[in-house]
């Protein structure tokens, strides 16, 4: 196992009713206006931007509005978000939403106190922005768990790259697994399958230990949960374990010690790019596709993937055998929980030639068991599409 340095900040209050019960105290903590960060309409209709409103009114704090924050939020949003942080002098920001609102805040809390603009700070000069306007969480759509890291998904769309840029992290966080019960049942598929893709890409890294164990434990709790939720759906106890589970992969506990294999997300990311797709459908598609060119390459950890997260019996297999197995396992998976199995099919309006452009763009990752080349991206990606 590599040398590391562990450290993750972020306060979780988990339970029903968290926002009463926690929100009061954490803003106890901070300065008087608190800008209240959030995407669509969801929030209103729900009740529960009245709720926060009122508790932030409640606790003598001027409320800032910006709303309007995008699936796959841009750069420019970001800015957005920065130039009102500076002209309305924000000293908070609470993001209300699920990842792609968590993102976009964290990334304008760092750029409101970066020296220069965030992007070419982070590409160029490969410099980081280590303090930001504190920030907290309301998680509304789990999945991503976005709360508990200070990485985000940002996209630039004068450049088409979306880019992983580092921002700061949450002072604290609310899980509230009631909020997941007014979540359409494919978009919590989709968020669900994003997690597990997490865990999955930290496993597939090169090297192994102590930390493949805990993360098998939690690979086959997000499948067994996935489909206790498909049967029982307002089930509080089965969204909960799905929501720490989001939360937990993102401590990157997991990937202490070894190199993690995040090639499916920079692919992903710029899939996104050129045609804003859904995140976690994306990556659904991805995967399989991406597995059946590495298996024979780490047939053991496949093997034993499948063992410990499908409950693949190895009696009379070859390990080859039960790697191959443990693929079509995660294939039928995707089936059963409702996910697609092409781009086409995922409803993107793309081609080959997007492809190519994904292919020849990507970030290539350096952790995984066979580096990939820029043909080999976009055979895989044919093949799926």
């Amino acid at each position: 196992m590599n040398d590391f340095l562990y450290y993750c900040p972020v306060r979780v209050h988990f339970g029903v009713g968290g926002i009463e019960k926690a929100l009061p105290m954490e803003l106890s903590h901070v300065g008087k206006t608190v800008m209240l960060a959030y995407g669509g309409g969801s929030v209103k209709r729900s009740g529960l931007y009245d709720r926060l409103t009122g508790l932030l009114e409640q606790a003598g704090q001027k409320v800032v509005d910006f709303g309007g924050i995008m699936s796959n939020p841009t750069y420019a949003k970001v800015l957005e978000g920065v130039e009102v942080v500076k002209r309305e002098q924000v000293d908070f920001i609470l993001a209300v939403g699920g990842g792609s609102v968590m993102d976009c805040a964290k990334v304008i809390a760092a750029a409101a106190k970066a020296p220069k603009d965030l992007w070419e700070m982070v590409t160029v000069d490969h410099q980081f922005q280590m303090e930001g306007i504190p920030w907290g969480a309301v998680v509304t759509l789990s999945g991503t768990g976005s709360e508990m890291d200070n990485g985000a998904g940002i996209t630039n769309e004068a450049l088409q790259r979306k880019g992983n840029l580092p921002g700061t992290y949450a002072e604290f966080a609310i899980l509230d697994p009631s909020f997941l019960l007014t979540v359409p049942k494919m978009q919590l598929m989709a968020c669900a399958f994003d997690n597990l893709s997490h865990c999955m890409e930290t496993y597939f890294g090169r090297g192994t230990g102590v930390m493949d164990r805990m993360n098998e434990a939690l690979m086959h709790d997000i499948v067994e949960n996935i489909r206790a939720y498909l049967k029982d759906p307002e089930n509080i106890e089965v969204l909960g374990n799905l929501m720490w589970d989001s939360s937990l992969v993102q401590t990157f506990l997991f990937n202490m010690g070894k190199p993690g294999d995040f090639q499916c997300h920079a692919i992903e990311h710029q899939i996104c790019a050129y045609t804003n797709c859904n995140h976690g459908r994306t990556l659904a598609v991805i995967h399989p596709s991406y597995y059946r060119h590495i298996v024979h390459d780490a047939p053991e950890k496949f093997a034993r993937f499948g063992k410990a997260v499908f409950d693949i019996s190895g009696h009379g297999k070859t390990e080859m055998e039960v790697a191959l197995e443990a693929i079509e396992a995660l294939t039928a998976f995707i089936r059963e929980i409702g996910l697609e199995s092409t781009l086409t099919g995922s409803g993107l309006e793309i081609n080959e030639e997007i492809l190519r452009k994904v292919a020849d763009t990507c970030g290539l990752s350096e952790g995984n068991v066979r580096k990939l080349d820029r043909d080999e991206v976009f055979d895989l990606l044919k093949e799926v599409l």
